[in-house]
């Protein structure tokens, strides 16, 4: 596992708690990209990674997909659980 180089950002609320969710679930980040282009959501491993970092925004739909597939709800995802 590589450890972020980078410091978060400030372009998103949502880019660590995908990343925690995403690694409770023990789920890597090539299977997350496969469930968002399953659900028509066109992103990459740097899209994702940006995300994750928060250096890089998230629109709604990418939002709900996210909330979907983790299997948390978007205000958890906002932080407003």
């Amino acid at each position: 596992m590589r450890l972020r180089k980078q410091s978060l950002g400030d372009r998103n609320l949502v880019g660590a708690r995908v990343e925690l969710a995403r690694k409770k679930k023990g789920m890597k980040q090539k299977e997350l990209l496969a469930q968002l282009q399953v659900r028509g959501v066109d992103m990459n491993a740097s899209g994702l990674s940006k995300l994750e970092g928060q250096i890089r925004y998230v629109t709604d739909i990418e939002l709900v997909a996210l909330s979907d597939i983790l299997e948390v709800s978007v205000n958890y995802l906002l932080g407003k659980d």
